[in-house]
């Protein structure tokens, strides 16, 4: 048998209700929908209230956990999880910034960052998972033409240009 559901709430009935009409989120309004199972005695189990919500126990837990040492008001607040990454460190972000912004080598795409931090760093890291670590972080993209190429011949490209108008005109 599951651990059963109780809690105790300081909050009224009625004040709970009047607080998950206010939220603006799903998840905010779950949160408090718990909290209103639990002071009405809807469910017996914790493991059923999470089924109810359609959440998974341990977010549930999570939440009542929140309630317990903050209260409503911070259990409510939608604050953002910032946790940093476990596979791309400092040292790999900060080399992967400076190789980006290098105009004179840059990357010839994803596969090749993959590589590169292969080489450099002795770390696998996925090709998706760098990729939207970099599209997330440094702005890239697959596709993204450069205003000039490092290695361009301006006077090459005149004599194309001069060369392809004379062979259109004839």
């Amino acid at each position: 048998m599951g651990k059963k559901a109780t809690l105790r709430i300081q909050e009224s009935l009625s004040d709970l209700k009047k607080l998950k009409a206010k939220q603006s989120s799903l998840q905010g309004q779950k949160r408090i929908l718990a909290l209103i199972y639990i002071k009405s005695g809807k469910f017996d189990t914790r493991k059923n209230l999470a089924d109810g919500l359609g959440v998974h126990i341990r977010t549930l837990e999570r939440w009542l956990n929140d309630y317990k040492e903050n209260g409503v008001s911070k259990m409510v607040t939608n604050k953002p999880r910032l946790k940093p990454s476990k596979i791309i460190t400092r040292v790999i972000h900060e080399g992967l910034a400076k190789r980006v912004k290098d105009p004179s080598n840059p990357f010839l795409g994803y596969w090749e960052a993959q590589q590169w931090v292969r080489e450099e760093y002795d770390t696998e890291i996925t090709y998706h998972w760098l990729r939207a670590y970099m599209i997330k972080h440094f702005g890239t993209k697959v596709k993204r033409p450069r205003k000039v190429h490092v290695k361009k011949d301006e006077q090459a490209g005149d004599a194309f240009l001069k060369t392809t108008i004379h062979a259109e005109a004839d």
